[in-house]
C-alpha cells in the first residue's frame, strides 16, 4: 500500500473526484470547494492510494489583531478501510509542518472526549503537548 500525501491546490482538486466512502461527512460542492481553494487561509492534505481519496485534513490559518498567526485543524477523515495505518497521523503532520512553513505559532485541534481513537493518532504526533480540556458551545443556525 503507497499512501501519498498532497497539499490540494487548484491544479489538482480532481483528486477529489474519487473518494472513498467515510473521508468527508457530505458529497463535495462545487461551489464550496471553489470558494475554499481560492482562499489562501483553507489549507487542505488528502492522502492518496491507487487514485483514490482515503484521508484528508483540513484546517484554516487565522490570525488576530493581538496574536501572531495560528493553524486550527478543522477536520481529520480516514476511509474506515484505511483506519489504523498511521494515515491520520501523517495528515496531521503534513498540517504542522505547513503551519511551521508559514510561520504559525500554535497548531490545534479538538477532539471528542470519548474519540479513542482520534486522541491515538493526534497523540502519537511528535511533538504533540499534552490535551486540554474546554467547552464547546455552538449555535445551529441551518434550522
Amino acid at each position: 500500500m503507497v499512501i501519498d500525501i498532497q497539499l490540494l491546490t487548484p491544479g489538482n482538486t480532481g483528486l477529489l473526484n474519487k473518494i472513498a466512502p467515510d473521508v468527508f461527512d457530505h458529497n463535495i460542492e462545487q461551489s464550496y470547494l471553489t470558494a475554499f481553494i481560492d482562499d489562501p487561509r483553507h489549507i487542505m492534505y488528502v492522502a492518496v492510494e491507487s487514485n483514490t481519496v482515503v484521508g484528508m485534513a483540513s484546517g484554516v490559518e487565522y490570525f488576530h489583531p493581538d496574536k501572531p498567526p495560528q493553524l486550527w485543524i478543522n477536520e481529520v477523515g480516514v476511509a474506515s478501510t484505511h483506519r489504523r495505518l498511521g494515515i491520520g497521523r501523517k495528515l496531521v503532520e503534513a498540517m504542522v509542518s505547513f503551519a511551521e512553513d508559514r510561520d504559525c505559532v500554535y497548531a490545534w485541534l479538538g477532539t471528542d472526549a470519548d474519540n479513542i481513537s482520534a486522541q491515538a493518532c493526534f497523540g502519537s504526533v511528535p511533538d504533540v503537548e499534552e490535551p486540554q480540556p474546554f467547552l464547546l458551545y455552538e449555535w445551529d443556525l441551518a434550522e
